[in-house]
């Protein structure tokens, strides 16, 4: 028999130690505890626990995961892929993407920081704008500097 937990209070452990560790969706605690060898139905009912005491929430953790990534420079599109990279569903990451400021004046912050230019433009769009809110505030930024 494996040292690894395998369900029932063991798999309940396991999981309080990932949870312990960082914050996760309740995808990603599914795919962690059948990595160390939890059984799916054992893994689903402690996910299925944790979630009805509220230390498992999809929706918190898409909130601060969006306006940490959005804090750091990143757009709507790119937001929008690693929450659905770590299993939430499109729901709850429009959900956490209203939350935010909207995309483009997160883009003109990003503008007058780092100046109008090309560059900026494909930083931007690297960054996961969309090309319509980094043409936006690149023009947004020619017009303030024209006043």
């Amino acid at each position: 028999m494996s040292d690894e937990p395998q369900t029932g209070a063991e798999a309940h452990e396991a999981a309080l130690r990932l949870l312990d560790a960082s914050d996760h969706t309740a995808a990603t605690l599914r795919m962690a505890l059948a990595r160390r060898g939890v059984e799916p139905a054992a893994a689903e009912r402690v996910v299925a626990a944790l979630v009805r005491t509220g230390l498992v929430d999809d929706s918190r953790f898409a909130g601060a995961r969006a306006a940490a990534l959005a804090e750091r420079g990143k757009g709507d599109h790119a937001i929008a892929a690693d929450l659905e990279a770590r299993g939430l569903d499109r729901a709850v990451i429009a959900a956490a993407l209203t939350e935010l400021p909207p995309e483009r004046e997160r883009a003109e912050r990003l503008v007058s920081e780092r100046g109008r230019s090309a560059a900026t433009a494909r930083l931007l769009v690297s960054r996961g704008f969309s090309h319509d809110s980094a043409e936006s505030a690149i023009a947004h930024s020619a017009d303030a500097w024209l006043r």
